[in-house]
């Protein structure tokens, strides 16, 4: 039997539930989701599944990301709610991939982890599942395994093999309505043009479930704890002299404006560090920041091509604080410091987060 699979926390509870209902079935895992965006969050689930079929002793092979195959699919569609009609495009368009690799690959059954997902709507599932059989003389298994606490079973199991449990759908349209509706940024789709490794980013994630994969392999106990934090993005930032062009400049996290726009000037510079007359704004140099971070960079652009971490930026910040209460104010980097007059243009969110830790036990 071919089991498309969408992700680690649906498949790890229906493919055992499947190999106690069909016993003498060879089950194989078919991971095929264009729809998921972005690429990363792609990788980081097909990494998860991967990571619970070993556990399962179950094959697994991956389908094509046709991510602009998808999109076409759903034109005109961007604005459906879940459970709509997208959701139904979306669904066909995986049974359909999915019987056709089982034609390939001769099974005669299929299935979809879908059906566990508590976000789906199994009658939608059914429908699209009857018209593929009729279509391609494939066998559609639709078993129903949330019932009689299935989901709550589902969940413990998933937090018991501590699998990567995803806080929306997969797709960009469903992102987007599920951020509006929780008034939160949508920092799925951020990535900084610095490559930096943000808190709580896809990529950081990647990271956590590699070392997590390295953990079991060598047989290193750990737990995932998960801690709530004040996650900060920056969206645009630059600086100019008065009046003049944007000059090279690099904006240290948790920089917030009360407004995105101010303009002033450096009133003073103190053991080369200049303080503005506006916003408690902190402005240094590269030599300066070099002496701090004990770093070695020789200008603004080359620093943008390998930046500071985000925990040497804090360390920065804690460095310039004259308090020990976390700090908002804005830091900015420049090649050369001058008092002069300056431009100042800062658009940033800080903002309540939950991230998960990796915390090694003995």
């Amino acid at each position: 039997m071919l089991v498309h699979i969408c992700c680690s926390v649906d498949s790890h509870f229906f493919l055992q539930k499947l190999s106690c209902l069909y016993p003498d079935e060879k089950l194989i895992g078919y991971f095929y989701d264009p729809n998921i965006h972005p690429y990363s969050e792609y990788k980081l689930r097909l990494m998860d599944v991967q990571r619970s079929c070993d556990k399962l002793g179950i094959e697994l092979l991956e389908g094509e990301y046709d991510y602009e195959g998808w999109i076409e699919a759903v034109r005109g569609l961007e604005s459906e709610p879940e459970k709509g009609k997208r959701c139904t495009i979306c669904f066909d368009n995986r049974l359909v991939k999915t019987a056709l690799k089982a034609r390939e690959i001769g099974q005669k059954k299929i299935t979809t982890t879908l059906l566990t997902s508590p976000k789906k709507s199994i009658e939608q599932l059914r429908e699209n599942a009857k018209e593929v059989q009729e279509k391609y003389g494939i066998e559609v298994l639709t078993p129903d395994f949330r019932k009689s606490g299935g989901t709550s079973e589902q969940f413990a199991l998933a937090k018991k093999d501590m699998l990567y449990h995803q806080n929306y759908c997969g797709c960009l349209f469903a992102l987007e309505a599920q951020r509006e509706g929780q008034d939160r940024l949508k920092d799925e789709l951020m990535s900084p043009i610095t490559k930096q490794i943000l808190p709580s980013s896809i990529e950081e994630r990647i990271k956590l479930y590699e070392e997590v994969n390295r953990c079991e392999k060598e047989d290193i106990k750990f737990r995932l704890r998960r801690e709530k934090f004040l996650n900060y993005r920056i969206l645009r930032a630059f600086i100019k002299e008065h009046k003049g062009t944007v000059i090279p400049s690099y904006f240290i996290s948790y920089s917030k404006l009360s407004r995105e726009y101010t303009k002033g000037k450096i009133e003073f510079i103190e053991d080369d560090i200049g303080y503005f007359n506006k916003e408690e704004i902190i402005i240094l140099d590269i030599k300066k920041l070099n002496l701090l971070l004990d770093s070695s960079y020789k200008s603004i652009n080359k620093m943008m091509q390998n930046p500071p971490t985000f925990k040497e930026e804090v360390r920065l910040r804690s460095l310039l604080s004259n308090s020990v209460l976390p700090s908002l104010f804005p830091i900015i980097i420049l090649d050369k410091l001058e008092e002069k007059k300056y431009e100042i243009f800062l658009n940033s969110h800080v903002y309540m987060d939950v991230r998960e830790n990796l915390a090694k036990i003995g």
